[in-house]
């Protein structure tokens, strides 16, 4: 089991902005990852006093980033950066995160990829209960992006070029 402090050393999410605890289980096609962070009070995502479900989509993308960074070559110096470009299929089968009193269990299921994109498969659950499902598209090549936005006003502006 890789812990937090794993996590905190291979993503960007760094603070109370880290929600996972621990990879419980990966492999090249799945991860799963366990947080408790959705029962704080200082989780940063939280509003009104609440974190509600859709919050669970940030929980996944970060499993999501965890995942890219164990599939990333021993050799190589950093994982990829990746943007979380589209969410589909997602359902909601709970209002808030906030007042479940067990772990969620956040499980990512690679289902294509290429060398710039990969789509997952998400789920979120706690206590054997299913709480979130869905689909998510990341891009792999934000790094190049950015850099061409550095270069380039009118990507900044959103203009095609």
């Amino acid at each position: 089991m890789l812990d937090r402090a794993w996590i905190l050393n291979h993503i960007p999410h760094q603070g109370s902005m880290c929600l996972l605890d621990s990879v419980v289980h990966w492999d090249g096609e799945r991860i799963v990852c366990s947080a408790s962070s959705h029962r704080s009070t200082d989780n940063p995502l939280r509003s009104r006093d609440q974190l509600g479900a859709a919050c669970g989509i940030e929980y996944a993308a970060q499993a999501m980033a965890i995942h890219g960074a164990l599939r990333t070559p021993c050799d190589a110096h950093r994982p990829r950066a990746g943007f979380l470009v589209s969410v589909r299929g997602a359902t909601l089968h709970v209002a808030h995160l906030d007042k479940l009193e067990t772990d969620l269990d956040i499980v990512a299921q690679c289902l294509s990829n290429s060398d710039n994109n990969i789509l997952y498969q998400f789920s979120l659950h706690s206590g054997g209960l299913l709480l979130i499902e869905g689909r998510a598209a990341v891009v792999l090549n934000a790094d190049r992006v950015m850099h061409a936005k550095d270069i380039n006003p009118a990507l900044q502006s959103g203009e095609s070029v």
